[in-house]
């Protein structure tokens, strides 16, 4: 997973992150216990991940994208932050819409109503194709200097969507959720 974030964020879309010596992505918010939803596929390699935490605790949002909150922070026991999705550098072409059910299905089980993430002009167009479509609290720039913040239907967290989300993947038995406490 750490491996393929790195792929993915450094090589892939440029990010300023850091890899360690062992080729992983990590940042300081992997340290804080956070929940990993991580999809295998049917050889036991990561297929994809993201990450989870309560908005009640740090998060990227309070913290690094206050500013699109105009300066405020978001504290909810029923929202969680989605963030680092990730899919393997050849991940199937249903991964995202299953990583993405996966998620809602955790949160679920947790009682967490909402998600809330920052996303960028790539990702949006991925939420777009999966048919998760959240509501735009904050958006800047255009193009490849868009980011945004959304909240809402991604990961389908909602008990009414995830019927239809279930629809939409194919061999959704296919999904493996491992999960990891930091």
């Amino acid at each position: 997973m750490f491996r393929d974030r790195a792929a993915q964020f450094k090589t892939r879309f440029k990010w300023q992150v850091d890899v360690d010596e062992n080729g992983f992505e990590r940042d300081e918010y992997d340290a804080l216990n956070p929940l990993y939803v991580i999809l295998e596929n049917n050889l036991g390699r990561h297929e994809g991940s993201l990450r989870l935490l309560p908005t009640t605790g740090r998060c990227m949002i309070n913290e690094k994208f206050r500013f699109l909150l105009g300066g405020s922070s978001l504290s909810s026991l029923l929202i969680w932050e989605s963030t680092r999705f990730c899919l393997a550098p050849k991940a199937f072409k249903h991964s995202a819409s299953k990583l993405m059910l996966a998620a809602g299905e955790v949160m679920l089980g947790f009682g967490v109503e909402q998600s809330v993430a920052v996303f960028d002009h790539t990702m949006r167009r991925i939420y777009r194709r999966i048919g998760a479509t959240p509501e735009i609290l904050a958006e800047q720039g255009s193009g490849k200097t868009y980011i945004g913040l959304g909240l809402g239907s991604f990961p389908p967290c909602n008990a009414r969507r995830l019927p239809a989300a279930r629809r939409f993947c194919r061999n959704i038995q296919a999904i493996g959720l491992t999960w990891l406490l930091a």
